[in-house]
This record gives C-alpha cells, sequence and structure tokens, in this order.
C-alpha cells in the first residue's frame, strides 16, 4: 500500500513539474533540428560592410539605425550555400531594408558584373546580389538584384505572377513581420507572414553572405531604424 501511495504521489509531483513547463510552440525551431539563434546577446562573428550605419543588440532585438551622408550599409555573416532563414522584422515608415542571400562584397580590381547596369565595376567593398526587400510599398518579399542589375529578381525570370495582390498586401505596416527566406540549389524562395512572395530560379549566385540591410537616407533626414528578432538559421 506504501509503495502505491509514493507512486501516486512521484506521478502527482511529475504531472505538476510538467504543467510548470513553458509551453513550446508547435513547429518552432529547435537547435536539435540544426537551428541556429542568431544575435541573441551581440552581433557574434558579423561584419559591417559598405557604410557607416550602426548595429545594436538589446534584449535579443538587433536594431539597425541610419546615419546621415552614408550609402547602404550591411551586417553580414557567411558565405553560406543552402539554407533557411527565419527572422520577425519591423521598420519605420521612411525607410526600406532587405536581408542579402549569397552575396558577395567587392574587391579592388573586380571587373564589370554580368548584368550591371551602371556598367562599371561596383566600388571596393560593396555588397552586392541578391536581397529580399522589407518595405511597405508592396514589393516585400521579393528580391532585388541589389548593386548588381538593379531591378527585381521576379521581372529578371518572368515570376511575376507569384507577386499576387495577397503577396503585395503581405506585410503589415507598423507591426513584426515573419519571414522565411529558403535557397537550395537555384532555387529561392520567401514567405512573409506565411504568404508566398517570390519563387525563381537562378544559377548565377551559388554561395555568399547573408546580409542585413540598413538603407542610405536622404540629407536632414532620420534617423530612422530597422529591427530584426528570433533571426534563426539552418544549413542545408
Amino acid at each position: 500500500m506504501k509503495i502505491h501511495l509514493l507512486s501516486a504521489a512521484l506521478l502527482t509531483l511529475s504531472g505538476l513539474t510538467a504543467c510548470n513547463k513553458p509551453a513550446e510552440t508547435a513547429g518552432a525551431p529547435s537547435a536539435a533540428e540544426g537551428w541556429e539563434k542568431w544575435f541573441v546577446n551581440d552581433l557574434g562573428d558579423a561584419q559591417i560592410v559598405s557604410g557607416t550605419a550602426t548595429y545594436t543588440v538589446e534584449n535579443g532585438v538587433l536594431t539597425g539605425t541610419t546615419t546621415e551622408g552614408s550609402p547602404n550599409t550591411f551586417l553580414i555573416k557567411g558565405p553560406f550555400k543552402d539554407f533557411e532563414l527565419q527572422f520577425e522584422v519591423k521598420v519605420d515608415d521612411e525607410l526600406n531594408s532587405g536581408v542579402q542571400v549569397r552575396s558577395k562584397v567587392a574587391k579592388e580590381g573586380d571587373p564589370v558584373l554580368e548584368g550591371s547596369k551602371s556598367g562599371k565595376p561596383p566600388p571596393p567593398g560593396r555588397l552586392y546580389g541578391p536581397q529580399c526587400e522589407i518595405a511597405i510599398n508592396g514589393t516585400a518579399g521579393d528580391f532585388y538584384d541589389e548593386a548588381r542589375r538593379g531591378t527585381w529578381w521576379s521581372i529578371l525570370t518572368g515570376t511575376e505572377a507569384v507577386r499576387t495582390e495577397e503577396a503585395k498586401a503581405a506585410f503589415k505596416k507598423g507591426e513584426w513581420n515573419r519571414y522565411r527566406i529558403v535557397v537550395k540549389g537555384d532555387h529561392y524562395q520567401s514567405f512573409v507572414n506565411e504568404v508566398k512572395t517570390a519563387d525563381f530560379k537562378q544559377p548565377g549566385d551559388p554561395e555568399g553572405h547573408i546580409g542585413f540591410q540598413v538603407h542610405g537616407i536622404k540629407k536632414e533626414t532620420g534617423p530612422y531604424k530597422v529591427q530584426w528578432r528570433e533571426v534563426k538559421f539552418k544549413a542545408l
């Protein structure tokens, strides 16, 4: 009888302990599944290139702040090949931003890039390549060819049909917006608040940096900010 009472007590205690544990979100990325959390306490091994905007981390939130007179600035990690990247982002209405994928930093002596809109090599230190857009103007989630072709990958690849009215309205002004970017082989996809916003193939950039952009601003404006949180990365 004592044994049965002890077993019952242990089961009750076990149940109470389980009830006091924080609930896990269904489908949430975990380290056991190969996910890395970025910018939890600091910038880690990320580097700032191309401009002089500032980046800080506080309470798990990465904040990029504009600097008057600075060109586009990027906080980069990598290089990486195939991956999935998830994050939540919020941006001031006056600013647009983006996240570069498989992008490269120009070096002294680099040739003119294939398809270059300017017809000139990018200046040394400039990050260039595909950028997943962060903006309130209906372009969020599309990919822009930053500092190279100067146009949208949906146009370059004939996949404008993905840019539905639902996709254009997916980004919510003044709110935290959830992004999921999947790049595998030559296939690029993005989702904003679970709405597909890009789906195309292009083989030209097999590897490169991930870069969090703070856009340049006009004189006598700003400062403005863009913020990321819950940034998670998984190599595929």
